[in-house]
């Protein structure tokens, strides 16, 4: 990738870039890079091959700025076929954001049939052409192939979306890590509606029954609720071989303080 990284490493410390900046105020961070990082710290100081994160939630409870961040983690169970990660976001010193992480162990599935969803059954990214609106990927920040509906519409809405820049500099995306910096993208398809996205979310969690295998995450909005300023929202996700798990969030009304520059 050719595109400014996320993050560039200074000692103990992950400096954000430009690159990083949020849709909600011009010197905060974008979601979908505080629950990146969380995500990828944790799989890299304790992830190993015969596990699977199987699920990743990320409280954001400060919109951090954009001053150097350390991330913290701490075991909290580490069995033999269960462990569980707990990791701090800290901004500037402060205390912005923390997740867990469910991690299990790969076994085999049992025999005898579940029911599940039909098939997505949708064209693959290759086959739709990119956006020439210039409103894909806020700027760059990812790439999108439009399946159904938009923002602006209120409707079905399913999507591909591909990474177009590293998280860290000098650390290639992992199949997790892909998705776990992307799943903070369920908030704004699944609660914009035909007013724009009015709704800043405050948690995002990421369940993965298995690991994406191709570049593209596919999203479908399967669920959306507000009452009182309060709303909930959840995507389907799929790559390019069908399925892989879920994502959901909460989240508040909220307005942009400023237009991102």
């Amino acid at each position: 990738m050719s595109n400014e990284p996320f993050f560039q490493i200074e000692g103990a410390h992950y400096v954000p870039t430009a690159a990083a900046r949020g849709p909600w105020n011009p010197n905060s961070l974008h979601g979908r890079v505080i629950a990146g990082l969380l995500g990828a710290e944790i799989e890299r100081l304790h992830g190993s091959a015969d596990f699977i994160p199987a699920r990743l939630t990320v409280d954001m409870y400060r919109l951090p700025d954009l001053s150097p961040v350390e991330v913290v983690t701490r075991v909290v169970r580490a069995g033999n076929r269960i462990k569980v990660i707990d990791a701090e976001f800290i901004s500037g010193g402060v205390s912005a954001g923390r997740a867990t992480c469910q991690l299990l162990k790969r076994t085999e599935n049992p025999s005898g049939n579940v029911w599940k969803p039909p098939s997505w059954d949708v064209p693959a990214p290759a086959d739709i052409a990119p956006p020439t609106d210039g409103r894909s990927g806020m700027g760059g920040m990812w790439a999108t192939r439009r399946i159904e509906g938009d923002f602006g519409t209120v409707g079905q809405k399913r999507i591909w979306v591909s990474e177009v820049r590293d998280l860290v500099a000098g650390r290639a995306l992992t199949p997790f890590v892909r998705v776990a910096v992307s799943a903070d993208f369920t908030s704004p398809f699944a609660n914009a509606g035909d007013e724009g996205l009015e709704f800043i979310n405050s948690d995002v969690t990421l369940y993965l029954h298995r690991q994406p295998r191709t570049e593209w995450i596919g999203y479908e909005v399967v669920g959306h609720g507000a009452s009182d300023g309060v709303a909930i929202g959840e995507c389907f996700l799929y790559d390019e071989d069908g399925p892989i798990g879920s994502a959901s969030c909460a989240a508040l009304a909220q307005r942009r303080l400023a237009p991102r520059g």
